[in-house]
């Protein structure tokens, strides 16, 4: 069930992709991405208030370049391209586009030319607009009917619009937090261009998704995969809104789980939600499973292959069930891969589902990202603990202990992982934070305790700040805070004698290390 407003982003593969939703969405306009290479006819059908083509990483001039249905163009609904996009609309209709003679990565200064809707309120300085670049190619020349808008010192054409067929394009990202002013140029789209009166709110989200929820499963039943995560936790509570006892909450404990989780676990859902929870300890199960294994890919598939079964057992148990519910949010569906992006790494709840899967998923987070699932559990009036609890990932401690997974592997890095969360937390840094947590690696290190020598594992600990997972950088935390961390799991956990900080970003890294 989709909102009266609508703007469809043409997903190309670019990396920012998800960022233009987001920033759609932060202006209360609902947004979907769809595949680039959705017919004219479907759009027509979907009743769009704008189309936006996003980034990518291919070459307008390449045989195998994606290209989008040139009936587009002729629908009336105005089309805002960028960089890729750009380029798209150029070369499609009548423009060109060759290689730059210099590339464009980073920051840039953006000269405005002309009036144009889009930058309205933009360009009264005569100062150039700081913006962010990413491309190689260029458009050289522009289609008939269209004028140039604003240029770089790199590229003669940063920005075209033919403003009697509504189309529009820039070179540059707007999305990005780098652009700083690229959310009002987005607003000048939405709002102005496109008419849309921005009215979309988590509370009308709500109100959708229940009245979904309740059209789809009808009298049938349902159960939840319910972790204790938030993702999970919104998912439960948003479904139980909508069909109440016909859902059934499964936690199952798979060993591998932070210290004292599956206590706290009970104690909120079944205690303070009264929801119907069956907790179910499949910890030697799935620890057998994983055994002798060390590549990071199949520990997940085998994690979310065996989540299933015991799903699909414990459901059998209840009598006739028809869904299952998933907390799946929008970066798992992304970093699995989708038909227009590579899989960077499978997630339980996407990559690692069985074929043979008997239970038809319910997913009414799935399009959302995290920090709007944040704004929704609020909205649910879940508890603060777990509307600010920080990520953790469904295969649990599988892909933070480095190689075979063992018991004797979990309990060492639940310990240091405690410690680290203890610490963070007395910091006042816990909000602040996006993902903190230990990982147990395969090394071991020559070390000196008690003035005896160890030979013991190297722990890496890690923390990200992030809005929505697509990007993250290493979080500057005080040197006391570190060493803090660093001496009580020196002191307090055996088996671990040398502490380091992982500073990688993402990209180029992920935020797990497996």
């Amino acid at each position: 069930m989709r909102p009266d407003e609508l703007v469809l982003v043409l997903d190309f593969g670019g990396q920012y992709n998800q960022l233009i939703a987001r920033r759609v969405r932060e202006l209360n306009v609902y947004c979907e991405v769809v595949p680039y290479d959705i017919s004219a006819d479907e759009v027509r059908q979907l009743s769009p208030k704008g189309i936006i083509f996003s980034g990518g990483p291919s070459s307008v001039n390449s045989p195998e370049a994606p290209n989008c249905d040139p009936e587009l163009y002729r629908l009336g609904i105005p089309i805002l391209g960028i960089c890729y996009g750009m380029q798209l609309m150029a070369k499609m209709l009548g423009g060109k586009v060759a290689r730059g003679e210099k590339q464009e990565y980073g920051h840039v200064d953006l000269f405005l030319s002309g009036r144009s809707e889009l930058f309205q309120g933009l360009g009264d300085s005569p100062e150039p607009l700081p913006a962010w670049m990413s491309h190689g190619d260029l458009v050289t020349e522009v289609p008939a009917g269209f004028v140039v808008n604003a240029y770089t010192a790199n590229s003669p054409i940063a920005a075209m619009s033919d403003p009697e067929r509504r189309l529009f394009a820039v070179q540059f990202h707007p999305e990005v937090h780098h652009t700083p002013w690229g959310k009002e140029l987005m607003r000048n789209f939405l709002l102005r261009i496109c008419g849309c009166s921005g009215s979309w709110t988590m509370q009308s989200y709500v109100q959708a998704k229940v009245e979904e929820i309740r059209q789809i499963v009808g009298n049938k039943r349902a159960v939840c995969a319910l972790s204790g995560g938030i993702d999970s936790a919104v998912a439960a509570t948003l479904v139980h809104k909508a069909i109440g006892n016909q859902l059934t909450c499964i936690f199952v404990n798979h060993g591998l789980m932070r210290k004292y989780e599956p206590e706290q676990v009970e104690k909120t859902f079944r205690d303070q939600f009264q929801m119907n929870l069956i907790h179910v300890n499949a910890a030697d199960r799935f620890l057998a499973k994983l055994a002798g294994v060390v590549d990071p890919e199949q520990k997940r598939k085998i994690i979310g292959n065996e989540f299933i079964r015991v799903f699909e057992e414990e459901a059998a148990k209840l009598g006739e069930i028809s869904f299952l519910v998933q907390g799946t949010i929008y970066p798992d569906v992304i970093e699995s891969g989708t038909d227009k992006a590579a899989v960077i790494k499978s997630h339980h709840n996407v990559g690692g589902l069985p074929e043979d899967m008997k239970l038809a998923l319910l997913e009414p987070i799935r399009d959302l990202f995290k920090d709007e699932v944040r704004v929704l559990a609020a909205e649910l009036g879940l508890p603060e603990e777990i509307v600010w609890r920080q990520p953790f990932p469904g295969p649990g401690l599988a892909i933070r202990v480095m190689g075979e997974v063992t018991q004797e592997k979990c309990d060492l890095l639940r310990d240091a992982d405690y410690i680290i969360t203890e610490e963070i937390r007395r910091a006042g840094l816990y909000q602040q934070i996006w993902q903190s947590f230990g990982i147990l690696t395969d090394t071991h290190t020559v070390g000196v305790q008690g003035d005896q020598r160890t030979y013991a594992r190297v722990l890496a600990f890690r923390a990200v700040t992030s809005e929505d997972a697509m990007t993250a950088d290493w979080a500057r935390l005080p040197y006391e805070v570190l060493e803090k961390i660093a001496q009580r799991i020196l002191n307090e956990v055996p088996g671990i004698n040398r502490v380091v900080y992982d500073i990688t970003s993402k990209p180029p890294g992920t935020i797990e290390w497996e």
